[in-house]
């Protein structure tokens, strides 16, 4: 019997009392995203890349980290997915049930992308992120090299309610 469990992995958030400057509030809100309340909160953040920005849904609970971007026909360009998770570790991803190629990039605690790896649709392959992540982003395949971002760049991360 296959397992329904689902796609990437990582993107955390911070203890409380630790801001950090690359996470930034929504202009619009006084909440602050780099606590875990607030950041469970958030059902979009803008992953920004320098000049590029990924919109992304969260998915910030084992639930929506499960279903991952399963069961989608597309993901449009400029678009993706963030999962966050509440510590660095090891992070693993599969492609079940997921229709469209992706890559993902696995963000450490310091927003710096520790490994990219590409994914085919409905593979049962796993993808072991090279080092631990707090972070990753799940984005259409080819998106991070078309716009030149590679292991070893920085993010930002700003949480939208």
């Amino acid at each position: 019997m296959k397992t329904a469990i689902v796609l990437l992995a990582i993107v955390a958030v911070l203890p409380p009392g630790s801001p950090n400057p690359d996470v930034r509030p929504d202009p619009s809100t006084t909440a602050n995203p780099a606590t875990s309340a607030n950041a469970s909160a958030a059902a979009t953040a803008l992953v920004i890349f320098g000049s590029d920005t990924i919109r992304a849904e969260v998915a910030n609970t084992s639930e929506t980290r499960s279903r991952g971007l399963m069961y989608r026909d597309e993901v449009p360009d400029g678009t993706g997915m963030l999962f966050v998770f509440d510590r660095e570790a090891e992070r693993s991803f599969w492609m079940q049930n997921t229709y469209v190629a992706l890559d993902v990039a696995f963000i450490d605690a310091n927003f710096r992308i520790v490994d990219i790896q590409q994914m085919e649709p409905e593979s049962t392959d796993i993808h072991d992120g090279a080092r631990p992540a707090m972070f990753a982003l799940e984005v259409r395949q080819g998106w991070f090299a078309e716009k030149g971002i590679a292991v070893g760049d920085r993010c930002e991360f700003i949480f939208l309610p």
